[in-house]
């Protein structure tokens, strides 16, 4: 079967995984997105996958309540590795290989990033899961999603939300929300999108990485992208 990528990077956020819950992780949730992943990697898709720790720390709000940036950082870093683990253990349930690297150091539970040796990993057919954010305070997971892409050389970052895509306003509050087919990194800058933060946007920019925006609920819509379906929002400098 035909697909139109051969190296891509998965962003999932870790509100992603809480399903209805109020945070943590829901099971079913995770084995859904694990099998979205499943059906990619046997086409022999190479794939990065970044998530997101919200579901279970945000450091936002902890220095709302007193904990200091870089602390509330650090924390959510390692939130990141909890839910990192917990796919790891969803996809190789599946049979799927995969490979822990983290930004932190933690010999006992994964490999440090290391560029060449997650490049060796996507060409042995391992998915390759990097936890602990760019392991440094004021930077989101979103930036350290676009970072890896680019030391990977991935072709595209596919951003996995709850929407279907990028639109003007926020679908979940108003009906009449219309959604972008296409657009520009400089449209998302200069419209205040709220697609990912502006480093990361930059990045992409600087790099010609372009994002494709889609509704990861949906199920076979990992998939379809990968075989070329315009579904979502495609963001790039054209």
């Amino acid at each position: 079967m035909e697909t139109k990528y051969k190296r891509v990077l998965l962003k999932l956020s870790g509100e992603a995984l809480m399903g209805e819950r109020q945070f943590g992780i829901d099971p079913d949730v995770l084995k859904s997105f694990a099998e979205e992943i499943y059906e990619v990697h046997r086409l022999g898709v190479q794939i990065g996958i970044v998530i997101g720790g919200g579901n279970i720390f945000r450091g936002i709000q902890a220095a709302a309540h007193g904990i200091h940036k870089v602390s509330g950082d650090q924390m959510g870093m390692l939130a990141t590795v909890i839910n990192s683990i917990a796919f790891q253990n969803a996809l190789e349930a599946l049979g799927v290989p995969t490979r822990l690297q983290t930004a932190i150091k933690m010999e006992q539970i994964a490999e440090p990033v290391i560029r060449r040796r997650a490049i060796r990993h996507l060409e042995k057919g391992r998915v390759v899961i990097f936890g602990a954010g760019t392991g440094n305070p004021y930077f989101t997971t979103d930036t350290a999603a676009v970072l890896r892409a680019i030391e990977i050389e991935a072709e595209l970052i596919l951003k996995g939300t709850r929407v279907d895509g990028v639109f003007d306003c926020d679908p979940e509050k108003n009906s009449n929300a219309v959604m972008f087919d296409s657009l520009s990194f400089r449209d998302v800058i200069s419209q205040d999108l709220k697609v990912m933060d502006h480093t990361a946007i930059t990045l992409c920019h600087e790099n010609n990485l372009p994002i494709k925006v889609f509704n990861i609920n949906v199920k076979g819509n990992f998939l379809k992208i990968i075989q070329g379906a315009e579904l979502g929002t495609i963001i790039s400098n054209e």
